[in-house]
């Protein structure tokens, strides 16, 4: 019997999942999922299974000038969080991005079988698209550009492979 507890396992498995994104290394991240995961966020919206290894693959193969931090990473047997800032150049507009992320996990047989990020939407458009999202980034027509815009380059980035 191990002397590691399930919660200090997962407590892990998050770490893991941050240091490898630190590394943009999108393979180890995905190593961290059940293959029928769960993610959801405020641009991506649901991706089930490969996909979600597909978007970070997608993002840390785009990453310029990025960086990520993480802190207050809590686990018990069966769910998680994490807090995380990510600090990259969004590439269409060139201007830096600030995403302060809040995390939720779940766990299931020592992989994570749901990811949810939450963060404030319209925050992210006024830095990553300026005075368009800052006049509009909170609007409905607005985010749903943003999110139809995410999931037609995540299409392209899997029709590429």
């Amino acid at each position: 019997m191990s002397d590691i507890t399930t919660s200090e396992q997962n407590k892990a498995l998050i770490s893991r999942f941050y240091e490898a994104f630190s590394r943009l290394d999108a393979e180890a991240m995905a190593a961290c999922y059940s293959e029928d995961v769960l993610f959801s966020d405020p641009v991506f919206g649901e991706l089930r299974g490969a996909e979600a290894g597909d978007m970070w693959r997608m993002l840390t193969s785009r990453a310029q000038s990025f960086s990520v931090h993480f802190d207050n990473v809590r686990a018990d047997e069966r769910s998680g969080s994490a807090h995380w800032v990510a600090t990259y150049l969004f590439s269409q507009t060139g201007r830096t991005v600030v995403n302060d992320i809040q995390a939720r996990f779940v766990f299931r047989d020592g992989k994570i079988c749901e990811h949810h990020d939450h963060f404030d939407l319209w925050r992210w458009s006024r830095q990553a698209l300026g005075a368009k999202g800052a006049l509009l980034g909170w609007t409905p027509l607005v985010q749903n550009a943003i999110r139809a815009q995410a999931q037609k380059g995540l299409k392209a980035f899997q029709a590429s492979r």
